[in-house]
Formats: C-alpha cells, structure tokens, sequence
C-alpha cells in the first residue's frame, strides 16, 4: 500500500467554507497520469495539484475532476500555503515550474501573492452558443484562453443562471462573465463545465486575463476584485507588464492520507 499526504485548503479565503478549494498531494515521485486523474475525480474539487521537488526546484501539475489543466491559480496559491508551512517552514517564497512556465508565489503578511503570466484578450465575435448558455446578451465578448462575456452591472452577473449543456460544447476552456463592481472595481463568474467545473468557486487564472483588461478600461493598475460564485472570494491583483499579481489569503481545512 502507498501513503499519500493530502491538504484540503480553502484559497482565496480569510476562513475556511470559502473561496475556493483545493487539494494539494506532495509527492516524492510522479505517478502516472491516470492514478493523478483518478485521485482528482475521487477528490472531487475543481483542482487537485500534484507537487514534486525536484533538483531545480519544485514541480506543479493540475488536475480538474475529468482532465489536467495548464494553469490554476487557486491549487496553486494552496501548494504555496503547503510548502510554507508543512514541507519547507520558513520559507516565504516558492517558484514552481509548470506547463505555463515558472510561478511564483511569495508570502506578504497575511496573503500569498502569485506571479502569474498575463493573457489580455481580444474583441471576438460572439460564437454560435453562448447568448444560448448564459441567457442574458453581455456588452460585448472578448477572448484569450476562455471566452469573456463583459456586462454592464454586477447584478447582471449574480442573475446569470447559465445552460451548462450549452456551455459545454464551446470551443473555449470555459467562459468568464464580468463587470463593473459595486464596491470593488470589478466582479466575475467563471464556467467550466467541459472540463468538469459548472463553476469555478474562485479561479486564479481567469483574472490573468480580467486584470490586463480591467487595468486598461480603468487606466489603474491596482485593482480589487472579487468572484461573486455562492462561497465568494476577494482578490487583491495588480498590472505589471506582461505579468500579473494575484494575492489573497488562505484558510486551511484538513490534513489526511490517501491509501493507495
């Protein structure tokens, strides 16, 4: 039998039942990718990070319920969490490498900070489908890695109530709808449901591509922000150049083995 530690921490979130959750494995060796993905779907989260330290340095890998991704901001603010406190105390900055390249994550006071690549978006035309699926006409629709649908309220976005079937058969990773915030300079959504995520509690990668593009409507580079899922989470971003700062704090929630 194969031990395998695993922490459930709640990402972007001052207490734990909310955020967004993520499992985090340390492992000494990668395993292959169809026990990852199983571990994942058994999990059941929309991320499970595999992390490996490795001679450079250490190694990230996501999986969601039904594949692996090449990005994920929350699984990745968890593992930093994981590394600071259980596998290198003391520490107060991490860089793994993955498939986006090298992340970094560094602590300030109460918050994790990531360094995440930006990925600005593009106006796009309206793919067949997703007036369809989310049910109401956004402002307008720009694309990067995900489609995203802009709107003119945050009530807007709270009333969404999308058609995943639809969703689904999108030629995108998943579809981010936006808006101006009442109290914070803009509010989010994020969609799925092809990878296996209906919606995405609070994701990290999505704002690689809010940031640039709120930064430049607002002509600001430090901006608040919040998803506005059912559990909610604040995000503390910023501008710089062709990279983004994502930070938030982490709430721990359990600490166990997986019986392999």
């Amino acid at each position: 039998m194969t031990n395998i530690r695993l922490f459930h921490v709640d990402a972007f979130a001052s207490a734990v039942f909310s955020g967004n959750p993520a499992a985090v494995c340390p492992l000494d060796v990668w395993l292959d990718e169809a026990a990852m993905q199983s571990i994942a779907g058994e999990n059941n989260l929309s991320e499970t990070a595999f992390v490996v330290r490795e001679r450079d340095g250490w190694k990230i890998r996501w999986f969601t319920p039904t594949c692996e991704v090449d990005l994920c901001g929350h699984a990745t603010l968890a593992s930093a969490w994981v590394v600071f406190n259980r596998l290198d105390p003391g520490s107060s900055s991490v860089t793994f490498s993955s498939r986006s390249g090298p992340l970094t994550v560094t602590r300030e006071g109460d918050f994790l900070a990531l360094d995440f690549p930006a990925r600005p978006p593009a106006p796009c035309a309206t793919p067949p489908g997703l007036l369809e699926g989310l049910g109401r006409a956004p402002r307008e629709v720009q694309r990067a890695r995900d489609l995203m649908a802009v709107y003119e309220r945050e009530e807007d976005v709270r009333a969404l109530t999308p058609d995943f079937a639809r969703l689904a058969t999108l030629d995108s990773v998943g579809v981010i709808v936006t808006a101006p915030g009442r109290d914070v300079d803009f509010v989010s959504r994020f969609f799925a449901p092809g990878h296996g995520v209906l919606e995405d509690p609070v994701t990290g990668s999505s704002h690689c591509t809010l940031i640039p593009w709120w930064a430049k409507r607002l002509g600001k580079t430090e901006l608040r922000a919040r998803q506005v899922s059912r559990r909610g989470g604040e995000l503390t971003c910023a501008l710089r150049g062709d990279r983004v700062k994502i930070a938030g704090k982490v709430a721990p929630y359990l600490e166990g083995m997986i019986a392999l």
